[in-house]
């Protein structure tokens, strides 16, 4: 693909029309990282930051946020979604906290940035949360991994 689709002719923006699109099983895969200090880190892990459960709340922000990714991207359709997860593994020996969200659908459209979004809006809850013991915290590294269905069929990142 080398045309920008959300283009029309005259060069408007337009939302695509995927009405003659088949419904296909879709799915994405998104992942990122949210670095910070390792006394930070070992707070959320101790379960003692005094605003609760550190991701255990940014993960249901991060499915939230899966679902409500057309109101926020202004192109994007609205996608009924029939599967969201969001997983969000401790690193400290890196100093951060990996995101992962798989998104599904039986739709017209792929779910990629239903994906991306639930990663950025965990992590960015996680920063949110912890923001008041370090203001340095970096999201890093969002960036799809995977998907699959419709007309392009599977890519995968290659590392």
């Amino acid at each position: 693909m080398t045309e920008l689709t959300h283009f029309n002719a005259q060069g408007a923006a337009h939302m695509v029309d995927v009405g003659d699109k088949p419904s296909t099983q879709r799915s994405a895969v998104a992942e990122g990282y949210i670095e910070m200090r390792p006394e930070t880190l070992a707070l959320i892990l101790s379960g003692s930051h005094k605003k609760g459960d550190v991701l255990g709340i940014a993960r249901i922000a991060g499915l939230m946020a899966s679902k409500k990714t057309a109101d926020l991207i202004p192109l994007c359709h609205p996608i009924a979604l029939t599967h969201a997860s969001l997983d969000l593994e401790p690193q400290p020996e890196h100093q951060r906290v990996r995101c992962v969200a798989t998104v599904k659908t039986a739709g017209q459209t792929g779910v990629e940035m239903e994906a991306l979004t639930a990663v950025q809006v965990a992590l960015l809850t996680i920063y949110d949360m912890c923001k008041a013991v370090d203001r340095g915290m970096t999201l890093q590294a969002i960036r799809l991994l995977e998907k699959a269905g419709g007309k392009s069929g599977e890519w995968r990142r290659e590392e």
